[in-house]
């Protein structure tokens, strides 16, 4: 009987312990995500919506918080499907193109292993602080990891994602749990029909490599390849 009734404790601590642990997922969520690379530039400011459900994702920077080191993306992205739109509705017109890596800032994956639970601001003090968990794990498709902080009820607060060329921080501000605007998870009329677009090899699209490449650009814009690199 009484082990059995130790059989039963354990298999309880075991299961409890096993959910604190286990990757979350995220609400359906819009706000405003900066994101900032680790040489201190502000790369974007964008409002996004996120169905965490459909796995669907819009991201529109620098419109309403337009940054003079970021230039302009519009992203519709379908983690299911593995489609990107990147979107330029000024012109009407769309890209479409195969996502090679599906990972993005707004969930945790599904392989993240739980590092430790800590205190953002200060846990003594009432209202100064807030309890996070840390995820970390391996990027895909290119060399690199992530560490993401999220809250007991499962809302990504940063994440940063470091890489052989460069490292990012991604803030999630002023979120509400709803899709405010479905209208913008839905393909622009002009996109479609359109072709999916050959990916050149060596080549990873993805919401990252969106600012990965967008940092490169920049970079090569304030330091010419023809200076000799700053000491």
């Amino acid at each position: 009987m009484f082990a059995a009734v130790v059989l039963f404790v354990f298999t309880c601590l075991t299961a409890s312990r096993a959910d604190h642990h286990q990757p979350c997922h995220s609400h359906n969520m819009s706000g405003l995500m900066s994101v900032t690379s680790f040489r201190g530039e502000v790369r974007a400011v964008g409002a996004y919506t996120y169905d965490s459900m459909g796995r669907k994702l819009r991201f529109r920077s620098n419109e309403s918080h337009p940054t003079n080191s970021s230039i302009g993306l519009d992203l519709l992205m379908f983690f299911e499907e593995g489609i990107l739109y990147e979107i330029d509705s000024k012109n009407q017109s769309c890209e479409k193109k195969k996502l090679q890596m599906t990972l993005h800032p707004l969930d945790i994956p599904d392989d993240a292993k739980y590092s430790s639970t800590v205190t953002s601001g200060s846990s003594s003090i009432e209202g100064e602080g807030m309890k996070v968990n840390v995820w970390v794990g391996k990027l895909t498709s290119i060399k690199g990891s992530y560490s993401m902080s999220v809250t007991m009820g499962c809302l990504p607060v940063t994440t940063m994602y470091f890489t052989e060329t460069t490292s990012f921080l991604f803030s999630n501000l002023d979120v509400e749990l709803e899709i405010k605007d479905p209208d913008l998870l839905v393909v622009p009329s002009f996109c479609h029909g359109k072709p999916l677009e050959d990916t050149p090899e060596g080549t990873v699209n993805s919401f990252l490599n969106e600012f990965i490449s967008l940092d490169t650009a920049v970079h090569r814009i304030l330091i010419p390849s023809h200076l000799p690199p700053p000491c």
